[in-house]
């Protein structure tokens, strides 16, 4: 940590204290389900966490020792997660998108005991005997369980499959009574805010590029805390969870969050298409959604839009009287989409939202906000209710985390958004040049995101410092705010602004599908796209304007939250 970066700890409980009470006052009723499938409740919860206690226990994982999560999202790996916290160990928990040959060599480099895996990922590490042989460069390390069932895939000795053999008869002589919810005390003692509880790896490559972002408990706690204060958790409620468990915003508001509330999660597995997920968030209910802007995107491109831009909506929308009333009818059918059980709404994060979405959104008065936060910060820094949302914004800070933009005028020049607070990481895990380059002099964290703050502090993103395009003429380019113009253009899927010698390039995913449909043939589409794009130049300034088009089939590479690996693109 930076010796400059102080905390207050302004901490009222810790996040394992909130589980501990949870899991107690909720004992009988559901904790998550697999959707379509299997359900736990809390005390099955519970004695899926003791039957873990007991194999770490046996097979000589400490507090303090490192646990791996290698899994897709699932029932089972908040269980794995809960159990590994609760126990004191750190949890490491990788992408499932992340490569078998990068997590053998960051489980070996953070020097992990067990990986707990499913059956895909089981698969991918036992391909290549050289992936165990270099896990098994770890002192201690015990072997691969797999999540569903805790079964051993693979085990460095005897003590770890003798263990599972016996797992069942340990735990009865343990609880031989069975295990009631006044035994439950994952809180024994006061547990130190700063310890670690948590390495998340920025990206599945190799340690040499990858980053671990060390998370003590206080930032987990504070983001729960905040969580707890700010957005109305329903216990019984319905959340269903379709983000990234290994990844921060997902994790913490979609798994730490109802299940130290007393909800019902239901997870989600594969790839959520509109379609699917419509039809899950109907029989779900769930009294909030989190998601990244990109899935509503869609889901508005495929099903609203459409709507609202054909005779006779496209004019009864621009009549006074009438407008309203269309938009009560879209607004009415959104929520009925969206399961009809919204109390708390739309929770966004991860990437700026479209405009014309989230005009259409404001317009219709529909329940949303947008909130910011990174890795770093696990992962919140700002948000504000919906009832107080600004549009355009990401809300105000997150108590009690401190915002300032590394400007002159933070008001009306931008500079990079800059943080300090109880959420903020110990830092990088062992990277003491990395930790060193993201903070300032001063203490505060460099988020690397450019902004600007009203004058009732809402902050308002513009792009990434890298993204930035320098022009010839020292102009300063955001391509964000060009993308978003583009995006909303007939049959373009997505697009990345590029600046090449002297010309501003946008590469533009076209809709082939799409216009097909339509009759349109495929060298007319990308005419249309092109003109299209290049009639947008009126409304840029003169140093942003378009010079050329890209036209693509295949769409961008993403990152695990949806995020266009921009770095690929030149």
């Amino acid at each position: 940590m930076h010796p400059e970066n102080k905390h207050t700890i302004n901490i009222m409980k810790h996040f394992i204290s909130h589980f501990n009470d949870c899991v107690k006052s909720h004992w009988n009723s559901p904790a998550v389900t697999n959707f379509g499938k299997e359900t736990y409740t809390y005390a099955q919860m519970a004695e899926s966490i003791e039957k873990y206690h007991i194999l770490f226990e046996k097979t000589g994982i400490a507090k303090g020792d490192k646990v791996a999560i290698y899994a897709r999202n699932s029932a089972e790996w908040c269980l794995a997660y809960f159990a590994t916290l609760t126990y004191e160990a750190v949890t490491v928990p990788f992408l499932p998108d992340f490569i078998p040959a990068a997590v053998a060599e960051l489980s070996a480099f953070s020097e992990c005991k067990l990986i707990i895996c499913d059956d895909i990922a089981v698969k991918a590490l036992k391909s290549d005997a050289a992936y165990i042989q270099q896990m098994e460069v770890t002192k201690g390390f015990v072997g691969i369980v797999n999540i569903k069932d805790i079964n051993v895939e693979h085990a460095t000795d005897k003590t770890l499959t003798k263990t599972r053999e016996e797992l069942e008869s340990l735990y009865s002589s343990r609880y031989p009574n069975g295990l009631t919810a006044d035994m439950i005390n994952y809180y024994k003692e006061e547990r130190d805010m700063e310890a670690p509880v948590e390495i998340s790896f920025t990206s599945g490559t190799t340690s040499a590029t990858s980053k671990g972002v060390v998370l003590p408990a206080r930032s987990l706690s504070v983001n729960l805390e905040f969580g707890k204060r700010e957005i109305p958790s329903i216990a019984g409620g319905h959340n269903f969870a379709i983000l990234p468990m290994a990844h921060m915003f997902g994790q913490t508001f979609d798994v730490l969050f109802p299940l130290t509330s007393g909800c019902h999660l239901f997870v989600m597995p594969g790839k959520p298409t509109p379609a699917r997920l419509l039809g899950g968030l109907a029989i779900v209910k769930p009294y909030m959604f989190l998601t990244v802007p990109m899935v509503i995107e869609k889901i508005f491109k495929s099903k609203v839009f459409p709507a609202t831009r054909k005779f006779p909506a496209k004019l009864l929308l621009k009549i006074p009287g009438l407008r309203n009333i269309v938009l009560s009818k879209i607004r009415k059918s959104l929520l009925e989409a969206f399961g009809n059980g919204f109390t708390t709404g739309l929770i966004l994060g991860g990437a700026a939202l479209n405009r014309e979405v989230e005009d259409l959104l404001k317009r219709m008065k529909f329940p949303y906000v947008v909130g910011y936060g990174m890795t770093e910060c696990g992962p919140l820094i700002s948000y504000r209710d919906k009832s107080e949302f600004v549009k355009y914004s990401c809300g105000t800070k997150a108590h009690p985390i401190e915002v300032r933009i590394d400007s002159a005028n933070p008001r009306r020049v931008l500079g990079e958004i800059q943080v300090k607070g109880d959420a903020v990481m110990l830092g990088y895990y062992k990277n003491e040049e990395a930790t060193k380059a993201t903070f300032t002099k001063d203490g505060w964290l460099k988020t690397g995101d450019m902004g600007l703050l009203d004058a009732k502090d809402n902050l308002f993103i513009k792009g990434r410092c890298k993204n930035m395009i320098l022009t010839s003429s020292g102009q300063n380019i955001y391509p964000e705010e060009i993308e978003d113009k583009i995006n909303n253009l007939p049959y373009v899927i997505e697009s990345v602004v590029v600046g090449r010698k002297n010309a501003i390039v946008a590469l533009v995913v076209a809709d082939y599908e799409t216009a097909k449909k339509d009759g349109i043939g495929e060298s007319d589409l990308e005419k249309l796209v092109n003109e299209n794009v290049l009639a947008l130049n009126p409304e840029l300034a003169a140093y942003s304007k378009i010079g050329y088009t890209e036209i693509r089939r295949e769409p961008f590479e993403k990152t695990p939250k949806l995020s266009i690996k921009r770095y690929m693109y030149s």
